[in-house]
């Protein structure tokens, strides 16, 4: 189920990805705005998107955490573990 949630998460991220970076350059360990130079904005973006698509609801404090793919994922798991 990891590699599931990993595969859509990546599907996830792809769109918001510059030009220079390709989906094979992620790892579990890249981070999203450093390695990946996704901005802000689109941070938010695929917040949003992982919400729809674990039909989960991500606080402001997710979004401080979320700093690599595994933080993400880990978030991901989390909330479906725990749902509020």
């Amino acid at each position: 189920m990891a590699e599931a949630y990993y595969s859509q998460l990546l599907d996830i991220i792809k769109p918001y990805l510059p030009e220079d970076v390709s989906v094979t350059d992620i790892t579990p360990d890249s981070h999203l705005l450093e390695e990946l130079n996704i901005n802000s904005a689109h941070l938010v973006d695929i917040m949003l998107d992982v919400e729809d698509a674990y039909d989960i609801i991500l606080e402001n404090e997710d979004m401080e955490k979320m700093e690599t793919v595994s933080d993400a994922l880990e978030i991901i798991r989390s909330k479906l573990n725990n749902p509020s």
